[in-house]
């Protein structure tokens, strides 16, 4: 292979964007052909005397420029020409997305498969019937048909609810607030697990509630340590989420949940359980809401199949915590947006979102395969991971020499962005030497592929280092 070299004379701004505009030229005059070979990053780095990282971030902006396409194990090829598509919002939307840092650290859905759906619910709304009873307020008749959606989505959760104990909220976190506010006081004792979504956290304090970590295991929370601590500490509630844990990944089994139900219904705590991800692996075991529906606030949202910005959660929870719940749902924002709540109870009572939800699923897979192919490529070391085929994220635990806050930094000078264990840890002592990588944000498949190469380039040379100070 002849290695291409980029001319940069007569260019200015960025070196990287200066190697990216020559690379685009000689595409264009043909002078790179449809699938010709680009050196190595390191190569080419060398011998126009510049950093590889100059180098890598060029090939990265090129992967968004639909320029180049990477192969794993393989290297980076000349994309063959494609048809213009038209630059509608989606098309804008996902340019916005292939600038800047390569984002791992947001636990989100894969946008996209959403946008032609809620376009077309929208239509629907548009030339349907009189829109007066979604643009006031509204009253317990006027819910009946989103309470019917909300129940229709729960069974499909695996959580049985009547009417009486179902609420929209305004997402997932709305409703945990909600939970928190309306079952808490000030002085009471939260539990949650060690590693937890941090937001629960802030809440609880602005509350004035204390908080408390129930120890973890690489199988989830204890059981025989939530029951210490209801012995010795006599908390109200426990928040946790049993399914596809945030940060770790771990889906509790069917026998831990079923004793931790018993524990809670035994010393009269309220479980607030976020299942949040329950769409993404209807496999999992039996909720905690079916285990103890007396004692359970079952959290669940629209946000991770089918679109966060539709801001649609819902809660359920034993009629006698209800009037707590709906009090500080009303005092918090006094209703859920009724033209938002229309367009989710639509795309769930048409059937369109358990579509959604499989479409993430199988795109949850497909991300999960291409990451092991690159962190734990076939005939490489094996890198230690813990991740669910059907989990938008991943649980990275670091070598014994290297921190997370100066790996993380590491990775901010690669351009990759991701979360460190200590974003998790309800106290110091329980933050591990971890991060998390999210596969779903990034839209632009070649984007994620060269933040975990970058990744695994990083762990790959700590590594190295580590063995010559041996």
């Amino acid at each position: 292979m002849a290695i291409w070299l980029p001319n940069l004379n007569g260019r200015s701004g960025p070196k990287y964007l200066q190697i990216v505009e020559a690379m685009a030229e000689d595409i264009a005059t043909g002078r790179l052909a449809p699938g010709a070979q680009l050196p190595p990053h390191r190569e080419l780095a060398y011998q126009i005397g510049v950093s590889a990282n100059t180098t890598s971030r060029a090939y990265a902006e090129a992967v968004t420029r639909a320029l180049l396409r990477g192969e794993v194990g393989r290297g980076s090829f000349v994309r063959s020409p494609e048809p213009m598509a038209p630059q509608d919002g989606a098309a804008n939307s996902l340019r916005r997305n292939a600038q800047g840092p390569i984002d791992l650290s947001r636990n989100l859905p894969l946008a996209g498969f959403s946008q032609p759906h809620i376009r077309q619910a929208l239509q629907a709304l548009s030339e349907g019937s009189d829109l007066s009873p979604l643009l006031d307020y509204q009253s317990d008749a006027d819910l009946d048909r989103h309470t019917e959606a909300w129940q229709r989505w729960l069974a499909y959760c695996g959580v049985g609810a009547t009417g009486a104990e179902v609420m929209t909220t305004v997402g997932g976190q709305h409703a945990l607030f909600c939970a928190l506010a309306g079952v808490l006081k000030t002085g009471d004792l939260l539990l949650t697990e060690a590693l937890t979504y941090m937001p629960v956290q802030a809440i609880a304090e602005r509350l004035g509630v204390a908080t408390a970590a129930v120890t973890m295991d690489s199988q989830g929370v204890q059981p025989e340590a939530f029951a210490t601590l209801c012995r010795h500490a006599k908390p109200r509630a426990f928040y946790l989420t049993p399914t596809l844990q945030a940060p770790t990944t771990v889906t509790l089994d069917g026998e831990r949940r079923a004793e931790i139900a018993e524990i809670a219904a035994r010393h009269d705590v309220i479980l607030i359980e976020d299942d949040v991800f329950a769409p993404l692996k209807p496999d999992r075991p039996a909720p905690l809401a079916t285990h103890a529906p007396d004692h359970t606030i079952y959290v669940t949202s629209l946000s991770k199949s089918v679109a966060p910005g539709l801001r649609v959660g819902i809660l359920k929870a034993p009629q006698r915590l209800m009037p707590a719940l709906r009090h500080s749902a009303n005092f918090s924002l006094w209703m859920a947006p009724p033209l938002t709540a229309e367009i989710g109870a639509r795309l769930i009572l048409d059937g369109t979102a358990e579509i959604l939800a499989e479409q993430q699923r199988r795109a949850a897979r497909h991300r999960q395969t291409l990451a092991r192919s690159i962190l734990s490529p076939p005939g490489a070391a094996p890198m230690f991971y813990q991740a669910d085929p059907q989990g938008l994220h991943l649980w990275l635990p670091l070598p014994a020499d290297l921190r997370a806050d100066v790996f993380r930094t590491q990775c901010a000078q690669s351009e990759v962005l991701i979360s460190e264990g200590r974003s998790f840890a309800i106290t110091p002592k329980d933050a591990p030497e971890a991060v998390r990588l999210c596969l779903s944000h990034e839209v632009c498949e070649g984007r994620l592929m060269i933040g975990l190469q970058r990744i695994a380039h990083l762990l790959r040379e700590s590594r190295k280092s580590h063995a010559l100070q041996i």
